[in-house]
């Protein structure tokens, strides 16, 4: 068996400055219907990428079988 992974990345900014849960929900729907599976949300903190204070993001990892 093998795997195919995909990462979407979620940051702050693109969300009008705040995490949005419908948003989130949104994706994850949308992935699922193309047959990928959630395997992992990661936070993330990146200093520096919009501005000196940086961004908080997640990292949301999706798998499927090939």
């Amino acid at each position: 068996m093998s795997y195919q992974y995909k990462v979407v990345e979620l940051w702050e900014k693109w969300l009008g400055g705040k995490m949005s849960g419908d948003k989130l929900e949104s994706i994850l729907n949308e992935h699922a219907a193309e047959g990928w599976r959630l395997k992992e949300i990661t936070g993330a903190d990146v200093k520096g990428r919009f501005g000196p204070d940086g961004v908080e993001g997640l990292l949301i990892t999706f798998e499927r079988e090939v």
